[in-house]
């Protein structure tokens, strides 16, 4: 009997298509679901084959599955207005690595289409969360990041409210003598900070709050409620976004005695010298007598495991600018520069070049070993030198030129209300965490966009163009949410969870495990949902027991039925069905290059795309033994220091659901091979044919799942 409303069904005969199965039996395979015969046409993404689908719409076809090419080809060409819910199923791309016109390739066509007219059939029309927001943009920090984000948002029309501690804003800049050469001359330039800090002072969209701090965050995108903390009292006001500006603190010289920080009068940051340059005559601390030879030491507890393991990137330009300032000071004054490497990108290695030819300066590679106060002055020694050897200098004072670090470590700048804590989820080195892969100005909390030093050391001119690009994001997060759609890395998308509260044992799962925080709780612990937070990535969905966290297009219900819709041959067939559980991000595009190259994969294998491995509920592992299938494949994005999950821990924390599973099949008699996880990174093509053929051998060493005999 044939469903109201039921899922129309179009196939494409292009792209060898119709070259590699039996079409006429594709069509009847809707008949199974209680839909109307699929109908065919040779070329559905060109403009007759467009307008003989608009001509079906126009006709009342109001689902619509399209078994051709996968749903990232020509996207817009099949997009007929909000009111038609379109799925598609990636036949091109299930028979480009299959053997044309073989038996297995046949089942497997069939059981795509079956897969998707399932989906089709569980999914609805997901309606937008819109309200009506407010689109003033936040910005925390007045240093040169947050002014240059407040400018660039105004000019792109936006309100700003910029919070500053400090009673002037201008932060580390303002300190500054000059910056690093960034006119292209070679020479460092003056900073223009007064200057910026005035426009931004006087500009009309700009409300400004200096001696004041955050002390609290709550509410979501376009509904941030904030609490400030002014010299006239604390106030409460409302965001859409906000950009976190507030700049880094040079490190401790404290903890680098063995340089002489804190111990020796003489040895001071390259913070405190610039500082120094900046009042005047440059006069050493101890005595304020004129240096006549000064002595820079790079990476002062930088790139070193017991410190900062990472370089700062700005230190290096910091010491030769500031042997500058030396050397126009007394040209007869000489410097000494001791360093690792000498980091100077792009044009700065002009300046670097000019410093080089000073005779004045004397560079060398090599490792500081101590640094100690000698006849009122210092003395450093050096080992493994260009020289060869130690060599011992004096000089009348030494800069350290310490690293960065985020003003962000440890918290304490946006009191956030969440559940997950009051600050910025920290990645490595107290910076804010990110998506550093492909969405570095994404952090883990929608709306709230780390710029400048806080989150990664830069200068100030990485830092200008790092506060343009958040302001830009802040004002794409707004005005996503007003529309209903989500930010990265699912853009645009208007559906959102929906839980079924009266079912819910407060076991707190999805509001430990969303990587975005988008879950608040009350007292008992019951999830409260902030849906303009959520990426719409699923993991709530995976990590719930109970299964009653959904999306309208995307549910636990939804993959379960695709799960028992395919095909399982007998034992006797000697055709074993593997399952594949595929991360959309880079998990489904390799399948697709994979498609591209013609390489072979097994036709034993079925691929259900996913928005993040870790929307993956358990239960669907259950079905997938349950239904007779030999094993399983969980391919998600690769984790850790040198790739990252698209939503942040999703990939991780599907393969720590996984290290619990080996209970459960043991309790059904399987074997734990049954299941394995596999990272993949967008560019694993090649490697697919490799991954998948071995574990075929193990399906095909363990033996066939007993529960075949039993499936439906």
């Amino acid at each position: 009997m044939t469903q109201v409303n039921a899922p129309r069904v179009y196939i494409c005969t292009g792209c060898d298509i119709g070259a590699s199965v039996d079409v006429d039996k594709l069509c009847k395979i809707p008949a199974e679901f209680g839909v109307p015969q699929a109908k065919r046409h040779p070329f559905l993404c060109g403009e007759e084959g467009l307008q003989y689908l608009r001509k079906e719409v126009a006709e009342g076809a109001g689902r619509i599955l399209i078994a051709a090419c996968s749903g990232r080809v020509y996207a817009d060409r099949f997009d007929f207005g909000k009111d038609v819910m379109v799925e598609r199923t990636a036949l091109r791309e299930a028979l480009w690595v299959s053997t044309p016109n073989d038996p297995d390739t046949q089942l497997l066509a069939e059981d795509y289409l079956k897969m998707g007219i399932v989906k089709l059939q569980k999914s609805e029309k997901p309606e937008p969360y819109i309200h009506q927001l407010d689109d003033t943009i936040l910005v925390v920090g007045g240093g040169i990041t947050g002014m240059t984000a407040a400018l660039a948002a105004t000019d792109a029309g936006k309100r700003v409210r910029l919070v500053e501690k400090e009673a002037v804003l201008g932060g580390f800049v303002r300190k500054l003598k000059r910056r690093f050469p960034i006119d292209g001359t070679g020479n460092p330039v003056e900073t223009n900070i007064v200057a910026m800090a005035e426009e931004v002072k006087n500009h009309p969209a700009v409300a400004l709050h200096l001696s004041s701090e955050v002390v609290s965050i709550s509410g979501q995108p376009g509904e941030f409620d904030v609490r400030i903390k002014t010299p006239e009292g604390e106030i409460a006001v409302r965001a859409g976004a906000i950009v976190q500006a507030t700049g880094f603190r040079p490190y401790d010289i404290s903890k680098l005695g063995h340089l002489g920080g804190g111990t020796v009068d003489n040895v001071i940051t390259s913070a405190r010298f610039e500082e120094i340059a900046a009042s005047g005559r440059i006069r050493r601390p101890s005595d304020s007598k004129e240096p006549s030879s000064v002595a820079f030491i790079q990476c002062a507890g930088s790139r070193d495991e017991k410190h900062l393991p990472y370089c700062s990137s700005f230190c290096c330009m910091t010491s030769l600018k500031q042997a500058r300032y030396i050397r126009e000071q007394n040209p007869d004054a000489k410097v000494y520069i001791f360093y690792r490497d000498m980091r100077t990108p792009g044009k700065y290695e002009l300046f670097y070049k000019q410093m080089q030819d000073d005779d004045g300066v004397f560079m060398t590679k090599g490792d500081v070993v101590s640094v100690a106060g000698v006849d009122g002055g210092v003395e450093i020694v050096v080992n493994n030198t260009l020289l060869g050897g130690t060599i011992r200098v004096k000089a009348d004072m030494a800069v350290l030129a310490v690293g960065m670090e985020s003003a962000a470590k440890n918290g304490g700048a946006l009191h956030l209300a969440y559940r997950q804590g009051p600050e910025l989820p920290e990645l490595n080195y107290g910076f804010p965490d990110s998506h550093f892969v492909c969405f570095p100005y994404e952090t883990r909390r929608t709306g709230i966009y780390a710029a400048g030093a806080v989150r990664h050391p830069m200068d100030a001119a990485q830092s200008e163009t790092d506060a343009a690009g958040a302001a830009l994001k802040a004002i794409q997060c707004i005005t996503l949410a007003a529309a209903g759609k989500s930010a990265h890395p699912r853009s645009g998308d208007t559906s959102y969870p929906d839980i079924a509260f009266e079912r819910c044992t407060q076991c707190k799962r999805c509001t430990e495990e969303c990587p975005y925080g988008m879950y608040d709780e009350d007292a008992k612990g019951t999830p409260q949902p902030n849906p303009l937070r959520c990426r719409r990535c699923g993991t709530c969905m995976g990590a719930c027991p109970q299964r009653i966290i959904s999306f309208k297009n995307y549910s636990v219900d939804m993959f379960s039925a695709m799960i028992k819709a395919i095909g399982v041959p007998g034992e006797e067939e000697n055709r074993p069905r593997v399952l594949i559980l595929a991360c959309e991000n880079d998990s489904m595009p390799a399948f697709e290059m994979a498609a591209k190259l013609r390489l072979k994969l097994s036709p034993h294998i079925r691929v259900i795309g996913l928005r993040c491995l870790g929307s993956m509920n358990m239960v669907w592992l259950n079905d997938a033994f349950a239904k007779g299938l030999d094993g399983v494949l969980l391919f998600g994005c690769k984790f850790g220091d040198e790739y990252q999950c698209h939503n942040m821990k999703g990939s991780e924390l599907a393969s720590e659901r996984l290290s619990k599973l080996e209970e459960t099949l043991g309790r059904m008699s399987l074997e734990p091979e049954r299941v394995r996880f596999v990272p993949i990174a967008i560019d694993d093509a090649y490697a697919l044919p490799g991954i998948i053929g071995d574990f075929m051998k193990v399906i095909e060493r363990v033996g066939p799942n007993p529960f075949k005999e039993f499936a439906d």
